[in-house]
């Protein structure tokens, strides 16, 4: 696989859109590497599945998965067939069986972590100060004000259901460990990355690098499609 052949899918995690990985793209781009944000209705899982399945039936060639926060649990259940390798930013990774809750509270809360709980319609939202006290505190305000405004909620159905066989037992991945991660805690990541034999990357980040650090995001991809490839 060249890697100009190859493509890249990014999904996004709870309370963002595509719009998260925006200089992830760009960066990737001026690479010549192909990428795409898949849109996740945060609905379910399966529905999540099932739309990322979409957006690899609208890309040619082999592809990288990258998954930032849930969405770790979406990309090990995607359509293996063309899928080569998987990349974890500040990532949950249920084992079979699991729950992405069971990873997710795994530890005790940071202690700037908001309190979550679902609305009367059962979706999770956000507290707005909570995208700069936890969610992206590297961030500038105004990519803050962005992050909350264009938030998505999570629906209970997403994190509450058992996770089937995930790809990470059958593929090479990448791990990037997010050490100032105050919604994921950064020894559950790595609890994590370990137990999938993940090639992992530790950096002094916050939950959302994607947006505060996009070139290391852009980096630990970038080695994905390499190793993958044979470079």
């Amino acid at each position: 696989m060249a890697k100009g052949d190859a493509a890249v899918i990014l999904a996004h995690g709870a309370w963002a859109d595509g719009s998260s990985w925006a200089r992830v793209v760009t960066a990737l781009a001026a690479e010549g590497i192909k990428a795409k944000a898949a849109p996740l209705p945060l609905t379910s899982l399966a529905d999540d599945v099932a739309a990322l399945n979409r957006s690899l039936d609208r890309t040619d060639g082999p592809i990288v998965l990258a998954g930032h926060a849930y969405a770790g649990a979406v990309i090990a259940l995607a359509r293996p067939a063309r899928v080569k390798a998987l990349v974890y930013v500040a990532a949950l990774a249920p084992d079979e069986g699991e729950k992405v809750a069971d990873v997710f509270y795994r530890l005790p809360p940071h202690r700037q972590a908001p309190k979550l709980a679902p609305d009367d319609n059962g979706l999770i939202w956000l507290p707005e100060d909570a995208f700069a006290t936890a969610f992206a505190q590297n961030a500038s305000t105004e990519d803050r004000a962005v992050l909350a405004a264009v938030q998505r909620p999570i629906s209970g159905n997403c994190i509450t259901v058992p996770a089937g066989r995930p790809l990470w037992k059958d593929l090479p991945s990448w791990f990037l460990i997010a050490e100032q991660d105050r919604m994921i805690a950064p020894e559950t990541q790595r609890f994590m990355a370990e137990r999938m034999k993940a090639n992992i990357r530790t950096l002094a980040v916050d939950h959302t690098p994607s947006v505060t650090a996009p070139k290391a995001v852009a980096d630990i991809i970038r080695d994905a499609l390499h190793a993958v490839s044979g470079k």
